[in-house]
């Protein structure tokens, strides 16, 4: 038997490939499939099967272009519907891999065709479990991203019989394999570890304690934020099927001359993405241009604030123009257009104007709030990290919430804005949101928050009504 856990950090996802005598099985795989590809051929195996256990709204999956390439007959659990042929399989179906069984279990809840597969060793004993988005170390999957038109109530009620009557009743040795870790939307406050055991998910994931229907239900649908505007055209891709990534790299590989990529640009339409890190952004890039570096949460980040319908060129660091352009695929953007040949270098070489963002200590913040009455502090945090402590005066606007105009109405040219998130990567992406917008006047506050917070002269407040 061989496992082997495929994490990708910037989503928060965990891929797998399960092999047992030169014959193998992916769950959940991404949409660029070459490591699975490349891992059955070290492995001298065979891809027999392509597990889904549900579909993804945080990422596009590889199934079809995994399918295409190996033949692998795609598996989704009961009450799927899809635009492509599937292995639609019966609750407690089994598949053999080699020594070793793949079996079905049903668990609706996180949505309707919800899935976990339980693997069983070469003498059929309960081995792993890969729970999808079902059950997280720490946490479960949120049921309001449903399919139908049921309630989050009513999903977490179907999620309270998966989990009691279905998950929990497994022996406490399996270990237990989630599609997801920290930093994913898809559940409230997922755990560190990737991996966990029932055992220890029933002594310590609240969701797993002993308690009625009606405490489970409002304790996993209290405090839900609204989930990233991109997790339902990420479903709806991976429900309709999607074109085939090969295509999508030909185009957003496309060099494009400083003329070529300038001409593009002045059509508003046109998204002119940049994916260097915070500090080479900070000090040039091209006008208009929005940050997005690939050191952070890029696709998550990329598929909350970027439209999909419109093109998107791309300024890279050098040799870092491929992973942008799998990296927006991943999370369903297909409109990449191809991006500047030699970067901002060359685009000044050329004459070009450069623009910047003015970069400032927090303690050059505390000298100034005393003395500037024009000055406003802009925190992009989240609500509920505003709400645990932030600048006396400071304006929330959760970098979420930047692509509502309504957001910014009361942001003008004529301030003196220091923007700030909680370590200095969202705010950034704000500042570059700003100036697209036409509002220059800002500096971007270095460390953010975790500089902030105990600087002298800075007075630091809290809202016990939004922590309450």
């Amino acid at each position: 038997m061989f496992i082997k856990q495929l994490y990708t950090g910037c989503l928060s996802e965990s891929a797998y490939y399960i092999e047992s005598k030169g014959e193998a099985a992916i769950i959940d795989p991404l949409r660029d499939i070459a490591a699975y590809l490349e891992l059955a051929k070290e492995r001298n195996a065979t891809i027999k099967y392509i597990f889904e256990t549900h579909f993804h709204a945080d990422f596009v999956s590889g199934h079809l272009d995994l399918q295409k390439a190996t033949g692998a007959p795609i598996v989704y659990g009961p009450s799927t519907e899809t635009n492509f042929p599937i292995h639609l399989a019966k609750d407690g179906e089994e598949f053999e891999l080699g020594d070793l069984t793949i079996g079905v279990i049903h668990t609706p809840g996180h949505t309707l065709e919800s899935t976990c597969y339980l693997l069983r060793d070469e003498n059929k004993a309960p081995y792993a479990l890969f729970t999808g988005d079902t059950l997280f170390v720490g946490d479960v999957g949120r049921p309001d991203l449903s399919s139908g038109n049921l309630s989050k109530e009513a999903l977490a009620s179907m999620l309270f019989d998966s989990l009691q009557q279905k998950v929990a009743t497994l022996p406490d040795s399996v270990i237990v394999y989630p599609a997801h870790g920290a930093g994913s939307s898809c559940g409230k406050n997922l755990g560190p570890e990737t991996h966990s055991t029932i055992g220890e998910q029933k002594q310590t994931n609240y969701a797993l304690q002993p308690q009625s229907r009606e405490d489970f239900i409002k304790a996993v649908t209290d405090g839900l934020g609204l989930p990233p505007q991109y997790f339902p055209i990420n479903a709806r891709i991976n429900k309709e099927g999607y074109e085939s990534l090969e295509g999508i790299m030909q185009q957003g590989l496309t060099p494009l001359t400083v003329a070529d990529f300038k001409a593009l640009a002045q059509n508003e339409d046109v998204i002119v993405l940049d994916t260097r890190n915070a500090a080479a952004f900070t000090e040039q890039f091209v006008p208009g241009s929005i940050f997005i570096g690939l050191e952070g949460r890029f696709a998550e980040w990329a598929g909350s604030l970027l439209p999909f319908d419109k093109p998107i060129i791309l300024v890279t660091e050098a040799g870092q123009e491929e992973e942008s352009v799998v990296r927006l695929a991943r999370v369903g953007f297909s409109q990449m257009k191809g991006y500047l040949h030699g970067g901002v270098e060359a685009w000044k070489a050329a004459g070009e104007q450069i623009d910047l963002i003015i970069d400032v200590e927090a303690d050059e913040l505390a000298m100034d709030l005393p003395f500037d009455n024009n000055l406003v502090v802009v925190d992009v945090r989240r609500e509920t990290e505003f709400a645990d402590g932030h600048v006396a005066g400071a304006v929330n606007i959760p970098l979420n919430e930047m692509t509502d105009p309504g957001t910014m109405a009361n942001i003008t040219e004529t301030q003196n804005l220091y923007v700030h998130c909680a370590g200095g990567y969202r705010s950034v992406i704000a500042a570059s949101m700003l100036k697209r917008q036409g509002i220059h006047n800002l500096h971007n506050v270095l460390g953010g928050w975790n500089a902030i917070k105990d600087q002298k002269g800075i007075e630091v407040v809290k809202e016990k009504s939004v922590l309450n």
